[in-house]
């Protein structure tokens, strides 16, 4: 992967208004962008997948554990840098967006500027292993709904890079939201992510606005069954794990 091309991704990252993302998240209950990192990029990050051991540290069948069907991979330290770059420019923009969600149910801000300072308090805590991961999905695989918390410090955004194209490479497979609001019936949404895009979604809970004043909702994602092809993506939780 070429420095220009990281240079390049990270520099659109930094461009996405930080109000954009919390507006999109706030009338949708997520926030997709347009097409961030190019191409010819997400085909090295999904080759990622096939190549050798050390940048993994472990492979989870999702069958195995029930989780749903298919397959990923927890990369190891030090992460590839395309994937520590997108990781570090894509918390800056979202850490506004946590401290909004604080001042919303009169919290005060409890998340750093800088993705390393999230780090050194997730270390602090036992929580040490890196967090992001590739997902690979072929014809019938899906991953159930879930949510993805591993320890006591959870970042509440989370991001995902899909790396194949939808209606080319593979069918079906759609990102799927559950939202239950208390004493109500569970909402399900499909997130529209294109090629190269990013959705952000919320890990456990949002706060939404309520005639008592912010209330949560919790939150569960998953994956629809893929009906043909390979789909690929990225998956960047901001937290460690324990």
């Amino acid at each position: 992967m070429s420095e220009s091309d990281l240079a390049g991704s990270v520099t659109a990252i930094g461009d996405v208004p930080v109000g954009g993302i919390l507006e999109g998240i706030d009338r949708d209950g997520f926030w997709v962008s347009p097409p961030l990192v190019n191409a010819n990029s997400c085909t090295q990050l999904a080759n990622l997948y096939d190549s050798e051991k050390q940048n993994f540290r472990r492979t989870i069948n999702m069958a195995r554990y029930g989780f749903g069907s298919g397959e990923y991979k927890y990369f190891s330290a030090p992460l590839p840098a395309m994937v520590q770059s997108l990781r570090e420019s894509l918390y800056e923009r979202l850490a506004p967006v946590a401290n909004a969600w604080n001042a919303r149910r009169g919290k005060e801000p409890e998340w750093p500027p800088q993705h390393n300072e999230l780090k050194a308090r997730c270390a602090a805590a036992g929580q040490s292993r890196p967090t992001p991961l590739l997902l690979r999905y072929g014809p019938g695989d899906f991953n159930c709904l879930h949510q993805d918390l591993y320890g006591a410090i959870h970042f509440p955004l989370q991001a995902i890079l899909l790396l194949d194209r939808p209606g080319v490479d593979f069918d079906g497979g759609e990102l799927l939201l559950v939202e239950q609001r208390a004493r109500r019936q569970s909402k399900a949404m499909v997130v529209p992510i294109a090629h190269c895009a990013i959705a952000v979604i919320p890990v456990r809970e949002r706060p939404v606005q309520s005639v008592c004043g912010a209330a949560l909702v919790r939150v569960r994602h998953g994956v629809s069954p893929l009906r043909g092809g390979l789909r690929r993506t990225l998956g960047l939780i901001f937290h460690e794990a324990a």
